[in-house]
């Protein structure tokens, strides 16, 4: 079968908005996976992003998206509508550009918990790691 990652947890603050607001931006479902203080974002078949309340401090937390061109113009007029700002850069300023350095479209945007999300149509690190 080999390795596949099954699930993470994401720390929150407003566990639910903060699934909603992902599963909404991505286009995917969301709801609790299972008993317990999770909520659960199906990413997809095999990976659920699993948000769990809390009022502690915690660090910021990247997650990459790989998507399709059509999903990426869909994901990118769901955050457009939602009137996030995005940007080209992983440390830049919001710029609402997009970033084709890497012979695909890449942007990033942070949700209010600060986690920084980017979606990608190229895996930059894959091509050049073979």
């Amino acid at each position: 079968m080999g390795i596949q990652l099954d699930h993470t947890i994401v720390p929150s603050h407003d566990r639910d908005a903060s699934a909603r607001q992902l599963a909404e931006l991505l286009g995917v479902r969301c709801g609790p996976a299972r008993e317990g203080p999770f909520f659960a974002v199906y990413v997809n078949d095999k990976l659920t992003l699993d948000f769990i309340q809390t009022d502690e401090d915690f660090p910021v937390y990247h997650f990459c998206f790989k998507v399709g061109d059509a999903e990426f113009d869909q994901i990118l007029g769901r955050i457009r509508a939602a009137g996030i700002g995005y940007r080209s850069d992983v440390r830049g300023a919001v710029d609402n550009e997009i970033n084709t350095h890497y012979g695909g479209r890449m942007i990033y945007w942070n949700e209010p918990d600060g986690h920084q999300w980017e979606i990608l149509t190229v895996s930059y690190a894959r091509e050049h790691a073979q």
